[in-house]
């Protein structure tokens, strides 16, 4: 169908837009909310429509949806000024306003065109490959579009945390702009478990596998925690793959390394209450952990994590993986990464010192650093950041 408005022409079987005699380029999601718009010009469409229908109903930031109908004004030569044909109406949503010459949308049959232009949900698709070891690596795509490589973290599952109250609000959002390809490291999650070698250069390997089996040549690169000096590492073994890099609630160098005084008693008495309560149906052994990264969590966040470290990894294991955590150090790396790079710390990171952050930042050449306000190891959707954190991602990614 065709829908002509001022000079613009918006076709949804070739999915083109035209401004005069001039074809204008817009991303899918945007041409998409425009057809939404221009369909349902009869009524105010809801940011619970849009989402809805755009987006599937996954979770989507306000910056996100904020992005995309300026994007849409600035396509059909409209504005958040003038608003001649994209219309805000205040504290209800928008509404296409323009004199529209074409097919216009049959109120009775509401319901069925809300089926067919709603968005499929995503859906992760897990994989396995082979590190040079011969250790198994569970991965997962999931999304479309450029790709996004995370690495993995302390802990991670692939099927439970796309899921969780705590990491789906960030997945979700990073799939749907991104294919995203993140993996369980050795030990933990859906990858094997009973490994010879659990160590940061074998995680390093792990992520060398993952980005080889999905056959990448250049993408960026996501660091969270741990994760982060591991993609430190592997963007100075392959600064040609790595196009950007973001750091988020990173280290440098691990905790026995930190010239703390108490460090290395307490990593020894963490060790300790791993080996006794880890496994017990009790989470108190485990809230100690949980208290660290999130300690601003809502009850079902904590009862969440408080679970996941049991279901995720053995007592062994979960030792073994903090002790190659503990010992981390690529400070000597820092100054050799040539790719762009973001770091991100919130100042009162509970897990890993807001000094950490500033030391990645002030040691990789030319580095970008933003300091959030919060408490949280892993940022919650609940959190007053929550929106800053998603906009310096895109911006770095798109900007």
């Amino acid at each position: 169908m065709q829908f002509a408005f001022e000079t613009c022409l918006l076709d949804t079987d070739v999915r083109e837009l035209r401004r005069g005699a001039e074809t204008v380029s817009v991303e899918p999601q945007v041409f998409d909310l425009l057809v939404y718009l221009v369909q349902n010009h009869d009524r105010v469409v809801t940011k619970d429509d849009l989402i809805a229908s755009i987006w599937g109903g996954r979770i989507v930031s306000e910056s996100t949806l904020t992005s995309r109908i300026n994007a849409a004004r600035k396509a059909i030569g409209d504005s958040g000024k003038d608003q001649r044909l994209i219309r805000t109406v205040p504290r209800k949503g928008l509404r296409f306003v323009g004199k529209i010459d074409g097919p216009h949308r049959d109120t009775a049959s509401g319901a069925e065109l809300h089926r067919h232009t709603r968005m499929p949900a995503l859906r992760q698709d897990i994989k396995f490959c082979t590190a040079s070891d011969g250790v198994r690596i569970a991965y997962a795509e999931v999304g479309s579009g450029p790709p996004l490589v995370k690495a993995a973290n302390w802990l991670n599952h692939l099927e439970y945390d796309w899921e969780s109250p705590i990491w789906r609000g960030l997945l979700h959002a990073l799939a749907a702009n991104n294919r995203l390809i993140r993996h369980d490291q050795r030990g933990n999650g859906l990858s094997d478990w009973d490994v010879p070698d659990i160590s940061f250069d074998a995680f390093v390997r792990d992520l060398e596998s993952v980005v080889d089996a999905a056959g990448l040549e250049k993408f960026p690169l996501l660091g969270i925690s741990q994760g982060c000096a591991v993609s430190i590492a592997y963007s100075v073994l392959h600064p040609e793959r790595v196009s950007r890099m973001i750091l988020y609630g990173g280290f440098a160098r691990g905790r026995r390394l930190r010239n703390i005084p108490t460090a290395n008693a307490e990593a020894d008495a963490l060790a300790t209450l791993i080996r006794v309560g880890w496994g017990q149906e009790n989470p108190a052994f485990r809230q100690i952990f949980t208290s660290q990264f999130i300690p601003g969590g809502t009850a079902e966040q904590i009862q969440w994590f408080n679970n996941l470290q049991r279901v995720t990894a053995s007592p062994e294991n979960a030792v073994r993986i903090m002790e190659a955590m503990a010992t981390i150090d690529v400070t000597h790396l820092l100054p050799k990464v040539t790719v762009p790079t973001l770091v991100i710390h919130c100042r009162h990171d509970a897990r890993a010192a807001f000094e950490e952050g500033r030391l990645m930042a002030a040691a990789i050449p030319g580095a970008h650093f933003v300091a959030l306000e919060g408490a949280n190891h892993l940022i919650l959707e609940s959190e007053p950041a929550w929106d800053r954190f998603l906009d310096e991602i895109n911006s770095f990614l798109h900007g």
